[in-house]
């Protein structure tokens, strides 16, 4: 189930680095994913973030089926086959939510948009096929945490366009943890799965401040 958040604010001291990677970084802290969660804009403005999203994280294989190929410790890729399975349904979700809202709401500017978003998914690609151990997963963990930030964008697009949002099978930040804790303990990748965290965040980040600027430029067109 999605958390808040206040939260995810608190895992930071729990969670060490990963943790307040998550708080500081995270989308959660974004002001235009909070105003889309609280269903404050237009429903277009809502159906902009569902597609984008699709776009990013709509296909198969996606960064945690990636980064599962690059696995090495059994819990790793246990935690992996479990959050794989698990986005299964975030993404047919996700291509439903897109089907029920039609074609993408006018926007300036709309070649550029579509490139920008082309390359922050080839960028996503990469990162999850690293062959640096520990930067897949990494990337895989931060968008199963970030993800509990964006979950209630999309429930809120769901509602709004009738929907009934499916619960959320990832899993819970608390086993997320363990996971992290062990593999920078036993493998010492805290470093590389830092990196993959911080650069997923930043993808997720830029989204944001891109999907923010689309509905400004509708807003005026």
């Amino acid at each position: 189930m999605p958390f808040g958040s206040g939260q995810i604010a608190q895992l930071g001291t729990a969670w060490g680095a990963m943790g307040a990677l998550t708080a500081s970084d995270g989308s959660v802290a974004h002001p235009w994913l909070q105003r889309l969660a609280r269903s404050q804009e237009p429903l277009r403005d809502l159906a902009d973030a569902a597609h984008y999203l699709c776009l990013l994280h709509g296909r198969h294989p996606g960064v945690i089926d990636h980064a599962l190929e690059h696995a090495h410790l059994q819990l790793e890729r246990d935690w992996l086959e479990v959050a794989a399975e698990a986005f299964v349904a975030e993404r047919a979700y996700l291509v439903r939510l897109v089907a029920a809202a039609g074609p993408l709401p006018s926007t300036p500017g709309q070649a550029e948009t579509e490139a920008a978003a082309v390359a922050q998914r080839h960028a996503l690609d990469m990162l999850a096929q690293s062959d640096r151990t520990g930067c897949a997963t990494g990337a895989a963990v931060a968008l199963a945490l970030d993800w509990a930030g964006i979950r209630p964008v999309l429930d809120a697009a769901g509602v709004r366009l009738g929907l009934t949002p499916p619960v959320s099978e990832l899993p819970l930040p608390e086993e997320t943890v363990t996971v992290v804790n062990t593999l920078a303990r036993e493998m010492n990748v805290e470093r590389a799965m830092l990196f993959g965290a911080q650069q997923m965040f930043a993808q997720h980040r830029a989204l944001l401040d891109l999907l923010e600027a689309r509905a400004g430029a509708r807003a005026h067109h």
